[in-house]
């Protein structure tokens, strides 16, 4: 069993920047592929960003060169640096780890893009 939590979700202006970080349980937290997904009011859930357990990163094209995910396997962390932001960057925002076979998901964290 692999528990998530996620933090770091607030309100923002837009063109600013928020970092979310997401805690894994697990021992063999290097092994996890990760992702980080978000959800719209009204819209299907959609990932953002992925690393694997090698270390390599894909996006989603609409956050491409303002959004970096990276993961400190000593400290079971993975983050998303969310700079350059836009009003339609607003959802609440999922991490997810793949361990076994199986996915997990965390409860998710608020980011609101709004002046």
């Amino acid at each position: 069993q692999v528990q998530l939590v996620e933090s770091g979700g607030a309100l923002v202006q837009p063109g600013g920047s928020l970092r979310l970080s997401c805690a894994a349980s697990g021992s063999i937290f290097s092994l996890y592929h990760m992702g980080w997904y978000r959800q719209a009011p009204g819209k299907q859930r959609e990932l953002v960003a992925a690393i694997s357990s090698g270390g390599s990163s894909a996006y989603a094209d609409s956050v491409k060169g303002r959004f970096t995910i990276s993961r400190e396997n000593i400290k079971n962390m993975v983050y998303l640096q969310m700079n350059s932001l836009k009003p339609e960057d607003t959802a609440v925002y999922y991490c997810k780890a793949i361990s076994g076979g199986k996915v997990y998901w965390g409860q998710g964290t608020q980011v609101t893009v709004s002046s």
